[in-house]
């Protein structure tokens, strides 16, 4: 058994176990990257096409809107995860219906953990894209206009170039957000070793038994090292980005 001496000081023991995974560990950082992975690449054509309704569109109910994307940043996690297993459980209007037409079921599920970390994640994605958005020339966009593109080559051409850099710190703050999703997660999907135990809830675990702080220490520490990973590919790209976009 490892753990902390009579001082509570990690001793030696401690340390290598820090450096290695059990296969449980292991199963649980796979399954953290997998969820947060599905969660950012399907919310990201959706980050984009929200962001830009918000940014250019002028309709009524706009603000109430932009309110429910955000919504999940105020919410508390364990409502959010309730609405969706009411939503999306078994008995649920959604879940039903996905259940009896096309066989796919969220409920305590790792698919449902990916669908709870991109609800979580997807305000700052969408935040993020917006505030490029609105960085953007309009005048630009219309120039390429009168010579007679239409929307779709516009956005492609001129837009989606311009705003890559807010895409790829959406997608990075979503992914981050979901590598930590831990209360609409174990809400809605339960902490199940094996399928739905993410990274945050193991770690939540660890802290529950006896002797389980080295190995919470151990997951915390390598969630920070990941997020930190991320971040700092994510400013790479934006710097090469905007060097490139300066070049040319």
């Amino acid at each position: 058994m490892t753990g902390r001496n009579g001082d509570g000081v990690l001793n030696r023991q401690d340390v290598s176990f820090v450096l290695t995974l059990t296969p449980e560990e292991l199963t649980a950082v796979k399954l953290s990257l997998r969820v947060a992975s599905l969660a950012t690449v399907a919310s990201l054509p959706f980050g984009v096409l929200v962001a830009m309704i918000l940014a250019r569109g002028r309709f009524y109910g706009r603000g109430l809107f932009n309110g429910l994307v955000l919504l999940p940043l105020i919410l508390p996690p364990v409502v959010t995860g309730y609405v969706l297993l009411l939503l999306f459980g078994k008995k649920g209007p959604l879940g039903a219906f996905l259940a009896d037409n096309f066989g796919i079921v969220l409920a305590f599920r790792w698919t449902g953990a990916a669908l709870a970390c991109a609800v979580m994640g997807f305000p700052l994605m969408v935040r993020a894209i917006l505030l490029s958005v609105e960085g953007v020339d309009v005048r630009l966009e219309q120039a390429a206009a009168t010579l007679g593109a239409n929307r779709a080559f516009v956005f492609l051409t001129v837009t989606l170039p311009l705003i890559l850099p807010g895409i790829v710190a959406g997608a990075i703050l979503c992914f981050a957000r979901a590598m930590g999703e831990f209360g609409a997660t174990i809400t809605f999907v339960s902490n199940i070793p094996g399928e739905t135990q993410t990274l945050p809830t193991l770690i939540y675990t660890f802290t529950q038994i006896p002797g389980g702080d080295v190995g919470a220490l151990k997951l915390t520490l390598l969630s920070v090292a990941i997020s930190l990973g991320a971040i700092l590919v994510s400013e790479a790209f934006v710097q090469a980005v905007g060097r490139r976009a300066r070049s040319g």
